[in-house]
């Protein structure tokens, strides 16, 4: 059988790897898995293809007898939650996240707003390329509607996200679909918002679309001459967040250890994150009381583990923040109000919060590597990469190695051509040799055809 779905749903160049007639069929496989009948709420990001894949996964939702209710342009976490809010059978959201504009694809959410699990699309999976769906009579074609889930969304985070403050915050949306939502939230709590890029455009001319450090330049020369309290930013579809400090300082592992801890209430309490994630997490979050799960990478290994750990937090270095306590989707936005929470609540700086917490080196690299030969340079590399980075092993998810100096982690990316590697130490030059040596192995076995 092949293989549709990534780390993070389905996705692909726009014209190659996805197509209108690629999302036709889903919409077919998708009404067939949910015994056509029953909502579908479909939203779609800024990018320039995504009406017209709109349009054609929605010719097969409708002719598979679904109905659909259209939320337009939209950020994921709103669709997510939307879904539930308006007792949808499902979400459909059509977008490539951090990817380059000419990318696009489609991320599914239950009736509970949680992102499909990996049993719900390998059924999925295995219906399309059997080519095993139903369509219905044409009396049975379901109906299409126009829906407003912004103001529902807007609605929760008042009810459940009640602070004032007056901070001024200056907010990068980077082009992407939370231009219409995260400064209007922050400034109805009292901020005053400097918007940068906060205008929808499909070509995302601004900057690149993932909120870490090269990306956000300038972000953080705005916040440094300005001397306003933080920077916030966001990917395409506003389910990241990224963070610059009053100083216009990157705030990486760091800004995530402090949100977990800030999550934990009591002792004993769960906060779920990867296992690429810093070993800052355990400390900032075991001081709390706090305790910490380590899942494979992806939002929705984190979604499982937050339910089945009752967890009270659950966050990738990415940016992918899950807060419960309001739903199960990682959340842009939610995460912005929150970061501001935080401050208020403390009361201090975040450089300064940031710079209480324990320093540790962590690099990242990236190495292409076709699709297709993911799964045997990983097998090598499980293979090889022992003799270099000497100490205890894990496959959960790609091959870590967890050695006296720091650890080095290898695995394939779920949504692009590449293998990643993250390595981490108390100092640069352990970093930075843990990274070359397990760097090394994977481009020389890369290189071997």
């Amino acid at each position: 059988m092949g293989k549709l779905f990534g780390t993070s749903g389905v996705r692909g160049i726009f014209g190659k790897e996805i197509t209108p007639e690629l999302f036709a069929d889903l919409g077919r496989v998708i009404a067939t898995v949910l015994g056509n009948s029953g909502t579908v709420v479909v939203g779609r990001d800024p990018r320039l293809s995504g009406p017209v894949l709109e349009n054609a996964l929605v010719a097969g939702l409708l002719s598979g007898g679904c109905d659909v209710a259209l939320a337009g342009m939209v950020p994921t976490p709103v669709l997510a939650l939307g879904t539930k809010l308006v007792g949808a059978k499902s979400g459909a959201m059509i977008t490539a996240s951090h990817n380059p504009p000419e990318y696009n694809g489609l991320k599914c959410w239950n009736r509970d707003g949680m992102a499909y699990t990996p049993a719900e699309e390998e059924k999925i999976e295995e219906l399309y390329f059997g080519r095993r769906w139903r369509t219905v009579g044409w009396d049975e074609i379901g109906t299409c509607r126009e829906i407003d889930l912004l103001s529902r969304y807007e609605q929760v985070m008042a009810e459940r996200v009640g602070f004032e403050s007056t901070l001024t915050v200056v907010v990068d949306c980077g082009n992407g679909a939370a231009s219409v939502v995260t400064p209007q939230l922050l400034r109805e709590r009292g901020c005053k918002v400097i918007a940068l890029n906060s205008n929808p455009d499909g070509l995302f001319p601004a900057r690149g679309l993932e909120p870490n450090e090269k990306n956000l330049q300038v972000l953080a020369k705005t916040v440094r001459e300005l001397g306003v309290g933080v920077g916030l930013a966001h990917d395409g579809d506003a389910d990241r967040i990224g963070a610059v400090d009053e100083k216009g300082r990157f705030v990486g592992d760091k800004l995530l250890a402090l949100m977990a801890a800030f999550q934990v209430k009591k002792p004993g309490d769960v906060v779920v994150t990867t296992v690429d994630a810093s070993r800052v997490v355990e400390d900032a979050v075991e001081e709390r009381g706090g305790r910490v799960v380590r899942v494979r990478v992806g939002d929705v290994a984190v979604a499982q583990a937050v339910v089945e750990h009752r967890a009270v937090f659950g966050g990738e270095p990415s940016g992918s923040w899950i807060f419960p306590e309001v739903h199960l989707a990682p959340d842009g936005p939610l995460a912005a109000l929150k970061v501001v929470e935080l401050l208020e609540s403390t009361g201090r700086k975040l450089s300064e919060l940031v710079d209480e917490l324990p320093d540790y080196v962590t690099l990242r690299e990236k190495i292409a590597c076709p699709n297709e030969r993911k799964g045997e340079v990983m097998r090598k590399v499980e293979e090889l990469l022992p003799r270099e980075a000497k100490g205890e092993i894990s496959t959960a998810d790609g091959v870590r190695v967890d050695a006296e100096s720091g650890w080095v982690l290898v695995r394939p990316s779920g949504t692009e051509p590449y293998i990643r590697v993250t390595a981490e130490a108390e100092d640069e030059a352990g970093a930075k040799e843990l990274l070359r040596r397990a760097a090394g192995v994977v481009e020389s076995v890369v290189k071997k055809k």
